[in-house]
């Protein structure tokens, strides 16, 4: 029975995002089977490129699957959430366009030197907030409050109340899509960040390490890993991955605008990472579920537009159908499920067991 148990929660983890992505489906099925529909059409610069629904949802939730990526990782080490991540990544989005514009002419060369150094930036503001976690002990969500309440009013000091333009075709091709390539360009930049983790993770130790971490740091500490070396490399790769959503976020625009940049991203890459099946209380995490959270969310978002909900209307009916996936996904039904799941199983085994007795 024990091996059975072991399979169920194996699944487990991954069930309730996959059961709420193929409701959506069947749901938008039923509703406007042409949701699904993808075209290839000519766009306002004269380039094939792929339109519909679904990659509409999978190009819009690039920013949210990169975020919750990194937020899963500082979750998974330390037990809480980063709520800071959209303030800082105008933060980024400043120091990016700052650059450039000191720089003059915007040409790969200036673009690379800009990202590494609006990378640096913010790198050096989730080490703020790791170190107040890691070494102060301060709780995430409090520590992280800081810079979530004041990290917009400094990119306002960098770039002042001005909303500057870029007018590139090296920004409309990172933001939108490569010519000649009709798949939009922030799609590569999730399967590139997802692979540069795959391949950390794969080479290195850091995996185990974060989950020993945020399952027992005491226990962890008596292995010979150190907790606070970890929870600041996590949020180091937190880090990376807000300086690449807040590089989309400017190319998609063509300018920077600190009072909306990545604004609300924080709640939707917590709830990314809870509907992923990972525990918001720290330990074992899969990035997988939290991309295909990151999915879900956009996907429910869009099927609410798609049936004219207004606006104002949107968060209310996402917050209850997400209330749902995130208690349906709660270790206390889980538990049920598994129970339930283990005594199905156990059923046909006594039954055969009991006529094996009496022949």
């Amino acid at each position: 029975m024990k091996t059975n148990k072991r399979s169920f929660s194996g699944l487990g983890q991954l069930l309730i995002p996959l059961v709420a992505l193929a409701i959506l489906i069947v749901f938008n099925i039923f509703r406007d089977i042409s949701f699904f529909s993808i075209d290839l059409r000519f766009n306002n610069s004269g380039n094939m490129v792929l339109t519909g629904n679904l990659v509409s949802i999978i190009d819009s939730a690039s920013e949210l699957a990169i975020i919750a990526m990194g937020m899963t990782l500082v979750t998974a080490a330390c037990g809480g959430q980063d709520i800071s991540v959209g303030a800082v990544g105008a933060i980024s989005g400043a120091v990016f366009v700052k650059v450039l514009q000191g720089m003059g002419a915007i040409t790969i060369g200036t673009m690379l030197i800009a990202f590494a150094l609006c990378c640096l930036a913010t790198i050096v503001f989730k080490l703020f907030n790791g170190m107040l976690v890691a070494v102060f002990r301060i709780q995430p969500m409090i520590a992280t409050l800081i810079l979530y309440s004041c990290a917009r009013s400094i990119a306002y000091w960098i770039n002042g109340d001005a909303t500057p333009q870029l007018r590139n075709e090296i920004i409309s091709a990172i933001g939108k899509t490569i010519p000649g390539i009709p798949v939009p360009t922030p799609i590569f930049a999730v399967i590139l960040v997802g692979l540069l983790l795959f391949l950390i993770f794969k080479f290195t130790s850091l995996r185990l390490y974060i989950q020993s971490v945020g399952i027992n740091e005491g226990a962890a500490r008596l292995n010979g890993i150190n907790p606070t070396r970890i929870k600041l490399i996590s949020f180091i790769l937190l880090g990376v991955c807000v300086s690449v959503a807040g590089l989309i976020g400017v190319c998609r625009l063509g300018q920077l605008n600190h009072k909306t940049l990545l604004v609300d991203i924080e709640m939707d890459a917590i709830l990314a990472v809870a509907i992923g099946g990972n525990s918001l209380g720290g330990g074992r995490f899969r990035l997988s579920g939290s991309i295909l959270g990151a999915y879900i969310i956009q996907m429910l978002t869009t099927t609410l537009y798609a049936m004219n909900v207004a606006p104002v209307n949107v968060k209310a009916y996402k917050a209850i159908v997400i209330i749902i996936i995130v208690v349906a996904g709660s270790p206390v039904v889980k538990n049920k499920l598994t129970a339930l799941w283990n005594r199905l199983r156990s059923g046909p085994a006594r039954e055969s067991a009991r006529k094996e007795g009496v022949s």
